[in-house]
């Protein structure tokens, strides 16, 4: 990534995990729009966290490198250098996988 993506506030940059192409039982390849994308990804990059309305800043849960399991339809896609990321709320993460 030759770009540099720091997430504002308490949003995270996730990068799916990749799958390997797919063929069903009668070889046939089933294309990147049929399938359902995955749920599980890296995270790349954090923002400073939430801030508090006294001003007080919660660091996030979540750091760079972290493996993440997250909702289908939270976040919004972006593609950054040719390559496709999601942009995260931390609330929309379920947990992290160690």
């Amino acid at each position: 990534m030759a770009s540099t993506v720091k997430p504002l506030g308490n949003r995270v940059l996730v990068q799916r995990k990749v799958e390997e192409e797919k063929k069903s039982a009668g070889g046939i390849i089933i294309p990147d729009t049929a399938k359902e994308k995955p749920n599980e990804g890296t995270v790349m990059a954090v923002g400073a966290g939430r801030r508090l309305e006294d001003g007080t800043l919660i660091p996030l849960d979540v750091k760079a490198g972290n493996r993440v399991l997250f909702g289908k339809w939270g976040g919004t896609d972006v593609k950054i250098d040719g390559e496709d990321f999601l942009i995260l709320n931390e609330e929309d993460i379920y947990g992290v996988i160690e």
